[in-house]
């Protein structure tokens, strides 16, 4: 096998390992998921809200899950690790999900939209950004968004400080798709520059200087007068 198709075949399990994950920790809370290779085996990292609900009474539930996993993808001695996520407002995937049961329970989508960016805020996040794209309204396609603070869409500030959640809310008029997008409170932009000592520097003193007197403005009229008429 190509190595081409060995990159594509390994993102391809990665995916569908995800939304299997997603599917079974629905009602603890997923939050995210992280898969390191080790000389033991695959280290599967779950985040989850309630990672109680997920392990279950003496690991039954956890164990289930390793070996479903080991035999639908084939990983080699899977390791499962449930990590409980600490604050769930600033989880990009967590909030999706959030806003999206909130949607099928009958939910106003404005009103979901800015309860939603109103609650990130207050937890702490530098920016937000949630986007809506569906039947949200009538039966054309959609898409509305709400927005708050500081966020970025491009370049080296996206893929170290920005957080992004995806999640479907199933109504009867369609499937809505729910994005959210959360910026970190320590994050750092590319033109935030801070002088290390700047602070401990003895500050100049201001010299005040003397008002400058104004140049007295010479009298033109005389010059410019016409002559006078010879008699």
């Amino acid at each position: 096998m190509s190595a081409e198709r060995k990159v594509i075949q390994e993102a391809t399990r990665r995916v569908l390992l995800k939304d299997f994950l997603v599917q079974e920790s629905a009602r603890a809370g997923f939050g995210g998921l992280e898969i390191t290779r080790t000389p033991m085996g695959t280290r599967v990292t779950l985040v989850c809200e309630r990672p109680g609900i997920l392990i279950g009474h003496r690991g039954e539930l956890i164990k289930r899950l390793t070996e479903d996993i080991h035999a639908r993808f084939q990983l080699d001695n899977p390791q499962i690790e449930v990590q409980e996520e600490r604050a769930p407002s600033l989880n990009a995937q967590l909030m999706s999900e959030k806003l999206a049961s909130t949607l099928e329970r009958g939910w106003h989508f404005r009103r979901a939209g800015h309860s939603t960016v109103r609650r990130i805020m207050e937890a702490g996040a530098r920016g937000c950004q949630v986007i809506l794209s569906g039947k949200l309204t009538g039966e054309r396609h959609r898409t509305e968004r709400f927005k708050a603070g500081t966020i970025k869409y491009c370049g080296e500030a996206v893929h170290l400080w920005v957080d992004k959640g995806f999640y479907q809310a199933r109504l009867k008029p369609g499937v809505i798709g729910v994005s959210v997008w959360i910026m970190r409170a320590n994050s750092k932009l590319p033109d935030e520059i801070v002088v290390k000592g700047a602070e401990n520097r003895p500050k100049t003193p201001v010299v005040e200087l003397p008002p400058m007197e104004e140049a007295p403005v010479p009298d033109v009229s005389a010059a410019t007068a016409p002559p006078p008429e010879a008699t």
